[in-house]
């Protein structure tokens, strides 16, 4: 008890090690949020989804933080529902059972931008006679546009941007024109409430009509989107408990198999010995990351087989050299010999005796070897390596690497996961660095 109290002591004089902390215990709450928020079977579903999925999402557009940074405002995303009351409704019915439906969506336009797309999609019932609806556009100046009227099915959808009759008529696109101030020799956004009403006749009794409207704006979420309108949020949320399981795990495995062959090695010596260190030194010339490449090439990229051919290929590194550097002068101990005196076996003196006088050295060791691991499995990913299903930080970047993200100056896509592994690495590094000092007194007044 007093020795954890001594070491809490000198661990609140390194700021840095409580920096790192904090990252960390918030790398954990970000994972752990993950797992409640989005479930395993949830995540895959959204992330290997399309258009079926991310619909209401546009394609490859930023943030909308981004907006608290800029002069001229984006337009932000947004969808308004007749069904579920985001969007007025108003519904007349007759003696003879027909129906005039007036579906209005209010937007508040203050942007300085116009937006990406707009869509319109209808559901409707009815048995024979398919519903009619007229469409018209107001805007803040008191126009009024006539859209278009059609019949609609039981399922229906309009895209302002497809609507060449509109786009001639107002010789603009329409996501453009609808938009456009008359008045501004520019074409600039007229800001204001613009209100999109929707009139639809029904001509039987049990007849329905509801829409969805779509607003693509140029910035979306938290996160932005991708080339499949996907919320990047998905897969920067995921490959926060992925990257630290997979560091963690990599980290213990190897450091933990690594300590034990070594302290078998040196206290049973002889062919055992030899057998580790001439095992190490030819794993120690064989190219680890060509191996990975090869493996997750030609045999599987599961993140598992990755995960466990690490493990392997790390076992028989230059760590065996430095434990039986150690284990030499703990086998020569006093106490060593009193066990040995009194009839311990030799399992009971390797882990009772042996490896516990490796903690100390352990403890850094294994805080800074787990970014390492981290790091791995992300460049495996950006070179299209990584686990095909999960959503990863490095997925993240390689599929912005193939879009040509950084050309298109799309940088947020790169930017996020980049900033998420480089916090990773800063704060085992911290942490791991402050324990060093703290554990062996030699490196403190360095």
């Amino acid at each position: 008890m007093k020795t954890l109290l001594r070491t809490l002591r000198e661990f609140q004089r390194y700021p840095s090690a409580i920096a790192g902390v904090i990252i960390i215990l918030l790398l954990v709450g970000i994972a752990m949020y993950a797992l409640i928020a989005i479930p395993y079977g949830k995540a895959i579903t959204l992330w290997r989804g399309g258009e079926e999925i991310w619909y209401q999402n546009p394609k490859q557009v930023p943030p909308a933080w981004i907006n608290l940074f800029r002069r001229d405002k984006l337009p932000v995303s947004f969808v308004m529902n007749s069904a579920d009351g985001t969007a007025d409704k108003v519904v007349e019915t007759d003696a003879q059972g027909e129906s005039i439906i007036t579906l209005t969506y209010t937007i508040d336009y203050a942007y300085d931008t116009f937006p990406q797309e707009m869509v319109l999609y209808f559901k409707s019932t009815f048995a024979d006679k398919e519903p009619y609806v007229s469409m018209t556009w107001i805007t803040p100046d008191g126009r009024e546009i006539e859209i278009g009227n059609f019949a609609i099915g039981a399922a229906e959808t309009y895209r302002f941007s497809q609507d060449t009759r509109l786009e001639r008529k107002l010789g603009l696109p329409p996501v453009r024109g609808l938009f456009a101030d008359p008045n501004s020799t520019t074409e600039v956004p007229l800001k204001g409430t613009y209100k999109i009403v929707v009139t639809g006749t029904t001509f039987e009794a049990d007849s329905n009509i509801d829409a969805e409207f779509v607003f693509h704006g140029q910035v979306s979420g938290l996160a932005g989107t991708d080339n499949k309108r996907r919320d990047l949020m998905v897969a920067l949320l995921w490959g926060t408990p992925i990257a630290l399981a997979f560091g963690l795990l990599a980290a213990l495995g190897t450091t933990l198999t690594t300590m034990v062959i070594s302290a078998f090695g040196v206290w049973f010596g002889g062919w055992v010995d030899e057998v580790i260190q001439r095992v190490t030194e030819v794993n120690m010339v064989l190219p680890f990351l060509p191996i990975l490449i090869m493996i997750g090439t030609f045999y599987s990229r599961s993140i598992w087989t990755i995960l466990g051919a690490t493990i392997l290929l790390s076992i028989f590194g230059g760590g065996i050299k430095t434990y039986r550097a150690v284990f030499m002068q703990v086998r020569e101990s006093a106490y060593i010999e009193a066990a040995r005196a009194y009839g311990a076996s030799s399992g009971r003196i390797i882990f009772n005796y042996m490896v516990p006088r490796m903690i100390p050295m352990l403890i850094p060791q294994l805080v800074t070897l787990i970014p390492s691991y981290v790091f791995l499995e992300a460049s495996l990913a950006v070179l299209g390596l990584g686990d095909p299903i999960l959503p990863t930080w490095g997925k993240i970047i390689n599929d912005a690497s193939a879009n040509g993200a950084l050309y298109q100056g799309l940088y947020y896509w790169v930017l996020e996961p980049a900033a998420l592994l480089m916090f990773t690495g800063l704060a085992f590094a911290m942490l791991g660095f402050s324990l060093d000092r703290i554990f062996n007194p030699r490196l403190r007044g360095m």
